[in-house]
Order: C-alpha cells, then sequence, then structure tokens
C-alpha cells in the first residue's frame, strides 16, 4: 500500500536531537552551547528518558566505589547541581560498612540516585535556560535523504505530520530509528539468533522499612535473596522465570525501586512485543508486590508508589559504524585516540533466554570475579557513534557500534550522556563547515571537551572486586 501525503515545514534547525533520554538531553545542551540552534524532540511527556518515565531512577556508570568522577562534563554538572537542589543524592560510603542501601555491594556506589519526579521539572528548567526548543509527546516517523545526508527529519503529533529542515540530525533514540529509517546498517540482538536481552517494567515502592531490609541484607550476605527465591520456587510461590531481587533505595525516605521483573521475549523495536510486554509487566509487577509483601523483609508495609510508564529496553539496534568496540578491546585495555569519555559499569547484559545470568559476569565459584575479565572503566571511541552511509547523522546512546557482549558497560546513563555531550559539541563542525561527522577534527572536540570538564584520559582505578569472604 502506499501512502502519500503533503505535509507543513516549519522553520530550519542546525540539529534536531531525536530522543529526550539522557544521552539526548546532554546532546541538545552540548549543542547548544556551541551556538546553534536546537530542537529536542520526545516521544513521552517528559525528558529524562528511562531515568524518568522508564523508573531507572539512577544515573548509573559515572563514579567509582570511591566517589571518584569517572565521567565528567555536563553528567558531573547536571548530577552537582541536581543534589543541591534536592533533586538526586550523591552517596559515599561509610567506613566500616559492606553495604549501603544505594546500590548494595560497596562497588555499585556509582550511581545518582534521581527523584523522577522533580528530575523531570530540572531537565525542563535547563533546557529554557540554554535556549533548547522542545517538542514533547512528539515523535519521530521518518527522513528526507538527499545524497548522502538528511535534509529533513519527519515527525508527528496532535498537530498531524510535519518536517523541519536540519543541518545535522543526532539519532538518540536508543534504537536507532533515525539511522534504520534513513538507510543505515544496524544488527539487532545476538550474532547467533538475533535474540534480545530480557526488558524490565520498574517500579517504585514506599513504606519500605529500610532498617529491616538492611539488616537482612547484613545477615544472609546477599542483596539478591536467592536462597529466599529459591525456597519460594520449592514451594509454588515464585513462578517467574528470573531468580534474584533488585532493589535500591531513592532519595525519598524508605522509598525503593524494584527492578526484580525480567521480560524474556520482548523486540523493543516491535509496537506489538511492547504492548505485549508492557501489559505483561504491569501484572508481574502486582504478583511481586503481593509476594513481597507476604514473604520479604521491610516489605510488609510496603506500597506501590507508580509504575514505569515506558518499558525497560535494554538492547535493540545496533549501527554499524566506523569501528566496533569489541569484547577483545576491553579485555585488553585498548585506549583510543578518538576516545571521548568512559563508562564505570560491569557487563550487565542478561541472557535472552536466562535472565538471571549474565554470561561474562557473576561467576560465584571464582569469587564473584567476572567470568571475563576487563578494565574497570570502559573507554568510549567516538567512532562508535558514526553509522555508515548518512553524513550528517551521529548516534550517541545504547545504540552504538559494539559488538555483543560489550555492550552491557556502554548502554547506561552516565557513558550515554559523556557519549550524548561529545555527538553535541561535533555538530558544531558538521554545521558550521560542512563536514561529515567522520571527518571531523578529532584533536579540536577533544580540546573542547577537556576545556568544558569531560574526562577522556584514563583514570587508574583500584581493584573494586571484594574476596569471597566479603560477600
Amino acid at each position: 500500500m502506499k501512502f502519500e501525503k503533503e505535509i507543513n515545514s516549519i522553520e530550519t534547525y542546525d540539529v534536531v536531537v531525536c530522543g529526550g533520554g539522557p544521552s539526548g538531553c546532554t546532546a541538545a545542551l552540548s549543542a547548544r552551547r556551541e551556538g546553534l540552534r536546537v530542537l529536542l524532540v520526545e516521544s513521552m511527556g517528559q525528558l529524562g528518558g528511562m531515568a524518568v518515565s522508564g523508573h531507572v531512577s539512577h544515573w548509573l556508570g559515572g563514579r567509582t566505589q570511591e566517589g571518584e568522577w569517572v565521567v565528567g562534563g555536563l553528567f558531573k554538572t547536571l548530577a552537582e547541581e541536581a543534589a543541591k537542589k534536592g533533586y538526586a543524592i550523591i552517596p559515599f560510603l561509610e567506613p566500616g560498612k559492606d553495604y549501603h542501601p544505594y546500590g548494595w555491594f560497596n562497588w555499585f556506589i556509582h550511581g545518582i540516585p534521581l527523584d523522577p519526579f522533580a528530575i523531570d521539572l530540572f531537565l525542563d528548567q535547563k533546557m529554557e535556560e540554554a535556549g533548547v526548543d522542545v517538542l514533547l509527546h512528539t515523535q519521530f516517523v521518518d527522513t528526507i535523504v538527499e545524497g548522502n545526508r538528511i535534509t529533513h527529519v519527519v515527525l508527528f503529533n496532535r498537530s498531524g505530520l510535519f518536517a523541519v529542515p536540519v543541518k545535522a540530525v543526532t539519532d538518540a533514540t536508543g534504537n536507532a530509528d533515525v539511522a534504520y529509517r534513513s538507510g543505515c546498517e544496524t544488527v539487532k540482538g545476538r550474532r547467533e539468533d538475533g535474540l534480545m536481552t530480557p526488558a524490565s517494567l520498574i517500579f517504585h515502592a514506599y513504606n519500605v522499612n529500610t532498617e529491616e531490609l538492611i539488616s537482612a541484607v547484613e545477615k544472609n550476605r546477599d542483596p539478591k535473596f536467592r536462597d529466599l527465591i529459591s525456597r519460594l520456587r520449592q514451594d509454588g510461590i515464585w513462578s517467574f522465570p528470573y531468580d534474584i531481587f533488585i532493589c535500591t533505595q531513592l532519595p525519598g525516605k524508605d522509598e525503593f525501586y524494584i527492578n526484580t521483573c525480567r521480560l524474556v521475549g520482548v523486540d523493543g523495536t516491535d509496537g506489538t512485543s511492547l504492548s505485549e510486554g508492557m501489559r505483561r509487566g504491569r501484572k508481574e509487577t502486582h504478583e511481586l508486590m503481593h509476594i513481597f509483601q507476604q514473604y520479604f523483609p521491610g516489605f510488609k508495609n510496603a506500597q506501590i508508589k507508580s509504575v514505569a510508564s515506558q518499558l525497560g529496553v535494554r538492547e535493540t539496534r545496533r549501527i554499524i559504524g566506523d569501528y566496533m568496540l569489541t569484547v577483545n578491546d576491553l579485555r585488553e585495555e585498548k585506549s583510543f585516540e578518538d576516545n571521548i569519555g568512559y563508562s564505570m559499569y560491569g557487563w550487565d547484559l542478561p541472557d535472552p533466554k536466562k535472565p538471571s545470568i549474565q554470561p561474562f559476569a557473576d561467576d560465584e565459584k571464582s569469587g564473584f570475579k567476572p567470568k571475563v575479565e576487563k578494565g574497570l572503566s570502559t573507554p568510549l571511541p567516538y567512532r562508535i557513534m558514526i553509522p555508515k552511509k548518512i553524513e550528517n547523522l551521529i548516534c550517541p546512546g545504547r545504540a552504538v557500534s559494539v559488538e555483543g557482549q560489550a555492550l552491557g558497560p556502554v548502554r547506561v546513563m552516565a557513558p550515554c550522556m559523556a557519549m550524548g555531550e561529545a555527538a553535541g559539541m561535533a555538530c558544531k563542525q558538521v554545521v558550521a563547515e560542512g563536514k561529515s561527522f567522520g571527518a571531523i577534527d578529532i584533536p579540536e572536540l577533544r580540546k573542547g571537551l577537556k576545556k568544558v570538564g569531560v574526562i577522556i584520559d584514563r583514570v587508574q582505578l583500584p581493584p573494586i572486586y571484594p574476596r569471597v569472604d566479603q560477600i
């Protein structure tokens, strides 16, 4: 069926950023800081992406367990300002304690817990202060391509379909939607069968007895309550395909976000699959909460505060870029001349069919060290954001050009913010000098990033894996 329609074209923008999550927000702020006219487009009703609409309310992957910043620039600036306003917390370990509720094990302190119901306002304010134009409840639809450049981005909202003339485009959709619909080569899922890691539907709980929960964790030496879940499964109470409990504390007193649900078989690029996943996730949320209230320490009087309005999708399409970051690169701690940031995060890409198994991590027999060793910090070479074919398109975030399990440490929010900031700054050369993203002056970009506090040189980090007797 062929569909044709005349649509209106609005004024020209230097940069259109598609996706208002962590990478999209920093890309927009960075491009605007360079003096460019920027339009930020977001399909949900608020900015913040998975941290807000998805309720994964921790900016993960930006600090060491001691609180040293591994991701600087806008991530650090935004985190510190949000904390000063009371919208976030920058936690630090307390000496002598093995556990803390903002992440449990001492190597998980790198997250910045957020109040999603304030961070959305905070991001609105930052865009207004910077002069970024924002369209919420607006879907990316398609692109108009002439030669090897995007000339227009086609969008849809309640006003109907319309086109935006543009000089540079940032695909921060997380799904490589812009790249895919512009004819760029992409890959989806794992190499052998195309299957993708499970999705999650996150919910927030309040009125949790934090002291009772922490006491049980310290007594059992396992914040994931594996033994309890095993007993509940044997008794026919726990029927889910996952075997671990995951929760971390939010800024509000006795409030936690619950990341236990693992939805196998969801394709985040398929509308029907996403719809079914949301319904299945909501059903499991209420079933899980009922079990928590009956059997889990600290949850007797707990209640559901909010269920995410967006499914937590960890993996979909990835671009085939100018360079593909490989597992071997991370094993060898390879350095890159075009490095634009780092991630402080583990492998963390669960098996598509076994949602509690991390193929490269959590080897209990070796003292909880990874099955596959890598450097503690993961470099982010600029080239992994550059899709082939389209010259004025860049793709920061989890749709970058990486090999399979290498996506795990790259996909979380702090490194996505680092990539977004670099992408936004790179737009200046593309717009002002007519260059392709693949042909920009990398030393000039790195110099500019350093000037605004981005960390692009490797920091030597101490080992963070505990001894077996610490688990």
